[in-house]
Parts: structure tokens; C-alpha cells; sequence
């Protein structure tokens, strides 16, 4: 299926619909967005992949942004997720090579993909960019659930006010960035036409798994960039998950920000510049 290759937006179904844009001309570069997030929340509204030579596919995940909520008995866990990528790959990209990245919930969702084709995976990914992974595998407590059922129950009963409100009380975010970030909260929360769908994604994606352990990660034989954040800024994606992912990944290269700045997932256009100097590597490398 080729239909929409050129740029603007575009839909891909069958159910559940989803919703994305392509722009630029070059290398295919797939964005894959974290939860309660959209499309916009990878690289922020940054062009500079586009100028760089890339083309950037981005689309919002089910139920998320302008996206179609999950169909009567499918729900949000990974298998749905890497089945939605695998349709945005096949109209948006074609037969050709590209690139993935995926932040948070989108870094466990090109994992996965990774994951699920690995035999041939070298042969049409050409790198994967992990921005902010959290999950690590292994045995997880029930308790470790009490975050993302107290956030889906502040959405319930407070709508995008209680949902901040909570974020507020529950992160420990620094002083220097809190307003910052109960800022663009607001704003990507106020970006979904389905929050209903945002909810139920809240209580199923965070207890789907998108491998089982951290080893499995050995077998993802292309390059990575990782990109981690410093815990005083985003404690919601610890550095040591980011760490953990770069030791695990054959091939990869942890980047980040230096200690108190604003961190580098959060930062479009350094962000870009970073997946542009590492798709440069790969060239130079004779890998894309």
C-alpha cells in the first residue's frame, strides 16, 4: 500500500483510524509519541529533520490526539501499539529503509517492533532512536501501578485540571522546571479529542509489557541512539532506564543533557540535531 507518500497529513486504517503528517523529502523517519501525549510531543514542532534531509512521518497512537479510540476488545497494550506502527510503516514508508524514534511510551513501542522482526530488522531499519525509555523488565510489584491508576483516576474525576493537579503533588519535579512542565502538560492533555480513550490507555498500556526482560534487548542487532534525562528535571523517565537500555542494545550511543539543564527530550531542535548527527554516522558508516 503506497497511498500517501507525498506530504500533509494523512489516515491509515481500517479500525481504529489513525491520524499523522508527513513533511520533507529523504530519509523516512517514523516518530512514535509517549503516553497522554500526540504527534507534536517527539521532537515539539521542530523542522529541522526535514531540513536535514529527512522525512518525517509522525501520527498520533490510538486513542491519542485526533487518533480513533481502540475498537471494542482490542485495548492499548504494545501488541496493539507495534500492529498500529506496523500500518503507518506499510502506507508511509513503503519497501524502503527508514529510520524509527519513539519517546516514553513510543521508545517501548520501536523496541518492540525491533523486537518482533529482528531476523530481518537490519535488512528496513536502519537505527533506532530511544528517547526516555522507562520499563526495564523483570518481575514488577502491583504497587509499582499506583502512579498510573492515581493519574487515570484524576483524569476521571477532575478532567485535565485534576490530571495536572496530580502531576503537581505526585512528581517531585525541581523548583527550576515544575512550571514547565505543568505547562505542556495542560497543553498536550488539551490536544485529545478522546479523553476517554486517553484514560483507558492510562489503566492497560502501563501493565502491557513490551518484552520481558531487559536482555532480550541483545538481539537488536542495529545502531540505537539513546537518549537519557536527568532525574531532577523529568523523574517520570529515570536516567538509569535510559542507561540500562544503552548497555542492553548492542550497537548504542547514550546522549544527554548535562546536569540541570532542561533536558534534551524536551529540546526539539537539539533533540534534531542529535537524530540528524547520528543518521549522519550511519552514512558515513555505509549502514543507510
Amino acid at each position: 500500500m503506497t497511498a500517501g507518500l507525498s506530504g500533509g497529513q494523512f489516515e491509515v486504517g481500517p479500525a481504529p483510524s489513525l491520524r499523522g503528517e508527513a513533511a520533507g523529502e529523504g530519509t523516512p523517519i517514523v516518530l512514535c509519541h509517549g503516553i497522554t501525549a500526540t504527534r507534536r510531543y517527539v521532537v515539539h514542532g521542530s523542522r529541522l529533520l526535514e531540513r536535514a534531509g529527512f522525512r518525517t512521518i509522525s501520527y498520533d497512537a490510538r486513542g491519542h490526539g485526533e487518533s480513533d479510540p481502540a475498537p471494542a476488545g482490542e485495548g492499548y497494550g504494545y501488541p496493539r501499539l507495534v500492529d498500529d506502527l506496523e500500518r503507518v510503516i506499510e502506507q508511509q514508508v513503503g519497501a524502503g529503509r527508514f529510520l524509527l524514534a519513539g519517546h516514553s511510551m513510543g521508545a517501548h513501542t520501536v523496541v518492540a517492533y525491533a523486537l518482533r522482526h529482528r531476523e530481518a530488522l537490519a535488512e528496513r531499519v536502519a537505527g533506532l532512536v530511544v528517547i526516555g525509555p522507562v520499563f526495564r523488565g523483570g518481575e514488577i510489584p502491583d504497587s509499582a501501578y499506583s502512579y498510573w491508576d492515581g493519574l487515570a483516576e484524576a483524569l476521571e474525576r477532575g478532567g485535565v485540571d485534576g490530571f495536572v493537579e496530580f502531576i503537581g503533588g505526585q512528581q517531585e519535579i525541581s523548583p527550576a522546571f515544575r512550571d514547565s512542565v505543568l505547562r505542556f502538560t495542560r497543553e498536550r492533555m488539551l490536544a485529545h479529542e478522546h479523553l476517554d480513550a486517553v484514560l483507558a490507555a492510562l489503566r492497560e498500556t502501563p501493565r502491557s509489557r513490551p518484552f520481558e526482560e531487559i536482555s532480550e534487548l541483545r538481539g537488536i542487532k542495529v545502531p540505537a541512539l539513546v537518549v537519557a534525562s536527568h532525574d531532577e528535571a523529568d523523574p517520570g523517565h529515570p536516567y538509569r532506564s535510559a542507561v540500562a537500555y544503552a548497555e542492553a542494545l548492542p550497537q548504542a550511543t547514550l546522549v544527554s543533557e548535562e546536569e540541570g539543564e532542561s533536558p534534551l527530550a524536551w529540546q526539539g531542535g537539539r533533540l534534531s540535531r542529535q537524530i540528524a548527527s547520528f543518521q549522519e554516522s550511519l552514512s558515513s558508516s555505509s549502514l543507510l
